[in-house]
């Protein structure tokens, strides 16, 4: 029961963090092309494959652009909205 409590209380967390980040990426009025999954779907996919924590998320171009650290190293990512692919890596220089 308490691993489930854990469990839970993550996804809660990462729900209202996917929140907050997309606040701002919709902020100019861009929408996710037609057929785009779900924002926070792409978001536990990237954190799955270890990029956490995610710390901006906007949309440009038809195109996720997100900010996210991995073992340490930030990196911009360029993330096809409809299938989730990452479709460029860049290692942040700041």
């Amino acid at each position: 029961m308490k691993k489930t409590h854990s469990i839970l209380a993550g996804l809660v967390a990462g729900t209202l963090c996917s929140i907050a980040v997309l606040q701002p990426a919709l902020a100019n009025d861009e929408k996710p092309p037609p057929g785009a999954m779900a924002l926070s779907v792409i978001l536990t996919q990237l954190e799955q494959q270890g990029y956490t924590p995610v710390v901006e998320v906007s949309l440009d171009n038809a195109r996720w652009e997100v900010e996210a650290y991995k073992e340490g190293q930030k990196y911009q990512l360029e993330v096809d909205p409809n299938s989730g692919e990452i479709v460029e890596v860049r290692k942040d220089s700041d």
